[in-house]
């Protein structure tokens, strides 16, 4: 697989709740985390004393993070709003070579920041809300 550009990492939030689906404006730095809840049921009769999960339980989760500069004032208002309203939007994350991941998530922090001699910044912290459906990209190659 070729070297991917970071800028291809895209966070897209679903505008109208209509699956019409936008790129959120202006982020420079993209962070994408899965995690899996691992459940322990080792018994002291384990085969060799090993360590064994349960397969198929847990909380599994997807965090995502970015930060950048304000570019365009829908996308803004946008994650301004769910924000507030604590709603729980569907997101596109479009991952390169790799694929798609959308379902709901919730806007759980927005940082602005500037210093006298730059400009504005923001960082939005997403947390899923619920199921997230995987669509491969069938471009990639084996």
């Amino acid at each position: 697989m070729p070297v991917q550009a970071g800028s291809d990492l895209l966070v897209k939030v679903d505008m109208t709740s209509d699956g019409q689906f936008q790129t959120i404006a202006g982020l420079r730095a993209t962070r994408i985390s899965f995690n899996a809840e691992a459940v322990d049921v080792t018994a002291l009769d384990s085969e060799g004393g090993w360590r064994e999960l349960l397969p198929d339980a847990g909380v599994r989760t997807c965090a995502i993070s970015g930060s950048g500069v304000f570019r365009d004032e829908d996308t803004d208002e946008r994650a301004r709003q769910l924000f507030f309203d604590g709603l729980t939007p569907d997101f596109q994350i479009v991952i390169p070579a790799f694929g798609v991941v959308e379902g709901p998530f919730q806007v759980t922090a927005l940082e602005y920041a500037g210093t006298l001699n730059g400009e504005a910044t923001y960082e939005l912290s997403l947390q899923s809300a619920g199921l997230l459906i995987f669509t491969p990209d069938l471009l990639v190659g084996p």
